[in-house]
């Protein structure tokens, strides 16, 4: 372990998501103060959306601390269920062992919102996970939102999730949940800075003190090969910090950051990467300056090397749905002239 070797008394880049480590950036500041507020102000349906890694679970964890003395909380990750499935996870989650019919369910949850109401105590329902959850699903979450008096909602509901949340909830099919979200948070990736102190956050509450153990190249290395997605971060921490241990170098150097990058790159592990090409055709990528040949199947390492960058494969699929759609268009056009296509 690189604990002593670098100065600290636990792990500063773990994979459980303690509230300890939690780095507020203007971003989680914003969307934590947001849902506080919410929360607070009686609002019902709240909802934070990210991409993966950006720290979403912690986060709600942190909030939900605040509220651990005046409020009952529930906290669902298992969210590929049916609406029976989910009821009996939220009545687990409140410590209440239930197997009977969905009815009977939603009357013991009525009776446990009830009795926390006439304790004065707040109810905090956070679904984790919610692009998972089924269309019939979201209505039951829906439906709860309607436990309620003339002058309050019982529940407060966040729902917490992957941008395809907020694909599901901009559908039609969800126009009467979508209505019901009153706050909307998000959070973006951490700039090379923010990215810097976040590192420095998690070496303080690890116990380090004194200057970070990275070099200023380093550090922006990292930032940019993680894209400053958090879980990123702690990933190629940690890795960069055990290679640095056991080669017994006190100070991080791009040369280990690049190494360790490269050694993570799942790609070059990948077997086989299907052909691009139409037979017959030739792309050319925008903003590339590469054609691709006609019929090759583009295999990492190959001696052709044709592996495509993040971009080429973005343009490429662009060109593919040009084709696509002319093809449809040309067919159309062929049937409505009466030709008989071959």
């Amino acid at each position: 372990m690189f604990l002593e070797f670098y100065g600290l008394r636990e792990q500063p880049f773990g994979v459980t998501p303690d509230p300890r480590f939690l780095y507020l950036s203007p971003d989680h500041r914003e969307a934590l103060a947001s849902l506080y507020y919410g929360i607070e102000s009686g609002r019902g349906f709240m909802a934070l959306i990210a991409k993966p890694g950006m720290g979403k679970t912690t986060l709600l964890f942190h909030l939900l601390d605040k509220f651990r003395l005046s409020a009952r909380t529930a906290f669902i990750f298992q969210t590929q269920c049916n609406s029976r499935e989910f009821m009996r996870l939220l009545l687990a989650e409140l410590g209440v062992n239930h197997d009977h019919d969905f009815v009977r369910t939603h009357e013991e949850f009525n009776k446990l919102l009830l009795q926390e109401a006439r304790a004065h105590r707040r109810f905090i329902v956070v679904i984790d996970e919610a692009q998972n959850l089924d269309a019939s699903v979201m209505e039951t979450v829906r439906l709860l939102s309607d436990f309620e008096t003339p002058r309050a909602k019982l529940l407060q509901i966040i729902l917490s999730g992957q941008p395809e949340l907020a694909d599901k909830l901009a559908s039609q099919q969800l126009v009467q949940f979508r209505q019901r979200v009153s706050l909307l948070g998000r959070l973006t990736p951490l700039s090379s800075e923010e990215t810097r102190k976040y590192i420095e956050y998690r070496f303080r509450v690890g116990g380090h003190s004194g200057p970070l153990p990275f070099s200023e190249d380093a550090l922006l290395a990292i930032a940019q090969s993680t894209e400053g997605i958090p879980r990123n971060i702690n990933n190629l921490c940690f890795n960069v910090l055990s290679l640095g241990c056991a080669m017994g170098q006190p100070v991080i150097d791009t040369r280990l950051v690049e190494e360790v990058v490269k050694d993570l790159d799942i790609y070059q592990h990948v077997t086989e990467v299907p052909t691009l090409t139409a037979p017959g055709q030739k792309s050319v990528l925008e903003n590339t300056g590469r054609d691709l040949p006609v019929d090759t199947p583009y295999v990492a390492g190959s001696a052709a090397d044709h592996t495509l960058t993040p971009a080429e494969a973005k343009a490429y699929m662009q060109q593919l749905a040009m084709r696509l759609r002319n093809g449809r268009e040309t067919t159309t056009s062929a049937k409505s002239q009466g030709v008989r296509l071959a």
